[in-house]
Formats: structure tokens, sequence, C-alpha cells
């Protein structure tokens, strides 16, 4: 294999995914006024309909805290999303789509899906699967290598 493109291939994932990322954005901020972090967030809360804590949101979303309340702070003033204390811990506050945000999102995840569409359909569909399986694989494989990593250390310091 040539070793120039595994690098071509990245520097062209990387490319492609900031070009599409930006358009997302644009769509986003013309179609409803809100941003891809605003939908990130609701995405993950629809996701777990029963809640999270912030500590949960901001690990699924690999953010900080801090982060991530400012736009909960803006969701919830808004009445996207409902912010209430963990039974037995008032200190930790869970967070949920509120029946508008469940709505709000709707709309919204339904307009992403066509727009990703259409910034893909160009692409015959065995070429999309092909994609997306050697993607899939690319990732399980980094992440057993990260897991392997942490276990190595763990040996090492004698845990």
């Amino acid at each position: 294999m040539d070793k120039k493109n595994p690098i071509r291939l990245w520097l062209r994932l990387l490319k492609t995914s900031r070009l599409i990322e930006a358009e997302m954005r644009e769509r986003f901020a013309t179609n409803f006024n809100t941003t891809l972090p605003r939908f990130d967030v609701m995405a993950a809360l629809s996701q777990n309909p029963e809640g999270l804590k912030m500590s949960q949101l901001s690990g699924a979303l690999r953010v900080s805290n801090g982060n991530v309340t400012g736009i909960v702070d803006r969701l919830c003033s808004e009445g996207l999303v409902d912010r209430s204390s963990v039974i037995g811990d008032r200190r930790i506050l869970k967070v949920a789509l509120s029946e508008k945000g469940r709505l709000e999102f709707s709309r919204q995840a339904n307009a992403h899906k066509e727009w990703i569409n259409e910034l893909l359909e160009h692409l015959p569909e065995n070429e999309t699967i092909y994609l997306s399986e050697s993607l899939e694989g690319i990732s399980q494989q980094l992440l057993k290598n990260k897991s392997d990593k942490q276990e190595k250390l763990k040996v090492v310091k004698g845990e």
C-alpha cells in the first residue's frame, strides 16, 4: 500500500466532514434559527426520554459540563427542556425534552435527515453502505486500541 493513501484518506475525511458540518450549521441557522450544538443536545435527550443528569449529557456529547450548561439554560428558557432535581440528591440536575421540545426536535430531525440524504444522494447505495461499514470498522479498531492501551496502563500501574 502506498503510504500516502492513508494520509490522503484522513485529509479527505476531515475536509468532507467539515464541509457537511458547515452546511448543516448554515441550514439550522437559516431554517430553525438554531445551532448544531443545540440540535445535538436535543438529539441526545430524545434518545433518553427519561432524561439525563447533566454529567451524563456532557459525557454523551463528549463536551464539558460548562458547554452543555449554557445550551441547556437557553433551551429551558424557551420551554424546550425541563430541568429537575434528582430524587435523593437535590444538587444533581436531570434534564429532559419537554413536550414542546419533543415536537420541535421531531421537526428538526426530519429536516436533518432530508438534508443529509440530499447532500449524499449522489453516492450509489452500494458505495454508501461500503463507506459506512468501512468507517465503522475503523471506529471499532480505534476503540479497541484505546481499550487495550487503558488495560495495559492498569497493569503497569498495578490496578
